[in-house]
């Protein structure tokens, strides 16, 4: 298997400690945008920040303007004289596309340009494969670019198919390309073995989870926004923060609690716009922690443009419907407001009147986001006033034990208590008094 992975990275790759050396990649962007504006300028802008994120430099930018790419080159063949005139004066070591490549435009780019070229999709798998910490992680990251890499083993053997027809000549190309792809489903066969097991175990945890009384929140965003340095802000969690995209591949759960109310608190990976559909799958386990959740706290970056804003959000929107999280309840979450005048930040409470404004870095706003968590858990509880027996005062310690802002007082007939607490505890203690008599006040 190692050695089909080296075949087919082939000049795509070099030693780490050459890259070391020679410092970051230099890249060459390419785009097909049907228009210019504010649009172009975000997605131009994060692509290269993708680059940034995977270790390279984009040294110059092109782009054309069409409906639609160029069926079997991506460009058009001026723009494509163009490109291939550039790269030969810069001589960068990657040419990479803004868009999806099909296999097809990836092997005509490349056989005209002489150079790598690789896609959106592959510069995301490349930050993904360097981020992945844990053995869940590595699995996914692994299936997602096998099944990304499998169509594209075609031009594998492009060499040997071109050694012509004859005695001899026929059969050793293709015999290969089937060989290394039998490999590659076997190993994909092995991958998806290994992560049913593992989401088999996480799933059982997840289960006690969604099965106990404690209510769970989920961090979403956009990748970059502040998620996990918001995680650390309420839970002391202590996960990576860092300036990159998908710093956080692995999900972490901690337990906070919020004016005497307990809640489990995740993070997930970060969102991108056309996320690419393997990673959706593959980190299916992941984002569950979403789709399971009572609420998502859906964490935006406040000192961006609106209108950039605006797209990113309806990105995590999309990602979320993808994954079956649709349907469950979201408070937006305005991180790094720190970074936002008193105008803009106006400007923010007129648009969306409901969100909190936060900086996870300097703590504003963090009382306002755990007073509206401890509104969230209090709504998931039921309110039970009853009197105990004093014959009966274990009861009255296991309200204590279960329940939150209890109230008690002594009466002549025993211990009046008013207390919040789960539904099923509420029903269990209710049904307990009236087994024996007493009637809740």
């Amino acid at each position: 298997m190692e050695e089909i992975q080296r075949t087919y990275r082939g000049s795509a790759s070099r030693p780490e400690e050459e890259l070391d050396r020679r410092g970051p990649e230099r890249a060459v962007v390419i785009a097909s945008l049907e228009r210019a504006g504010d649009e172009e300028d975000d997605r131009l802008a994060e692509l290269e920040e993708l680059l940034r994120t995977a270790g390279a430099e984009v040294v110059e930018t092109v782009v054309q303007h069409r409906e639609r790419p160029e069926p079997r080159t991506y460009l058009g063949s001026g723009k494509l004289a163009e490109l291939k005139d550039l790269v030969g004066r810069l001589k960068p070591d990657l040419v990479a596309a803004e868009g999806a490549l099909t296999p097809g435009q990836q092997r005509s780019l490349e056989d005209r340009l002489k150079t790598r070229v690789v896609d959106r999709t592959a510069i995301i798998l490349d930050i993904f494969a360097q981020h992945a910490v844990s053995a869940e992680g590595k699995l996914q990251v692994e299936l997602a670019q096998l099944e990304y890499s499998y169509a594209r083993q075609e031009g594998l053997w492009q060499h040997l198919e071109r050694l012509g027809a004859g005695v001899g000549t026929r059969g050793p190309g293709e015999s290969q390309l089937e060989s290394d792809r039998r490999l590659v489903r076997n190993r994909m066969a092995t991958l998806r073995r290994r992560l049913r097991d593992v989401e088999r175990s996480r799933g059982t945890q997840r289960e006690r989870r969604v099965g106990s009384a404690t209510p769970r929140v989920a961090l979403a965003g956009y990748t970059n926004a502040g998620k996990s340095s918001l995680m650390n802000a309420l839970s002391g969690a202590g996960v990576t923060v860092n300036d990159a995209l998908f710093e956080t591949l692995d999900p972490t759960v901690r337990r906070i609690e919020c004016e005497g109310h307990e809640l489990l608190l995740s993070d997930t990976v970060g969102f991108i716009r056309h996320l690419p559909h393997q990673l959706v799958k593959a980190f299916s386990a992941t984002l569950e922690e979403a789709r399971d959740a009572d609420l998502i706290l859906h964490v935006a970056d406040a000192s961006e443009p609106e209108t950039r804003r605006a797209a990113r959000a309806r990105a995590v929107d999309e990602v979320l419907e993808e994954i079956g999280a649709g349907d469950v309840p979201r408070l937006m979450v305005l991180n790094k407001i720190d970074l936002v005048d008193a105008d803009g930040r106006q400007a923010l409470r007129n648009r969306t009147p409901d969100a909190v404004q936060v900086s996870a870095t300097t703590g504003e706003g963090l009382g306002d986001l755990v007073h509206r968590l401890a509104d969230a858990a209090r709504d998931r509880l039921t309110r039970l006033e009853v009197t105990i027996p004093y014959e009966r005062s274990a009861l009255v310690a296991t309200v204590y034990e279960e329940g939150t802002e209890v109230e008690r007082e002594e009466l002549a007939e025993g211990t009046r208590v008013v207390a919040l607490l789960p539904p099923a505890a509420a029903a269990r203690i209710r049904a307990s008094l009236n087994g024996n008599g007493s009637t809740p006040s």
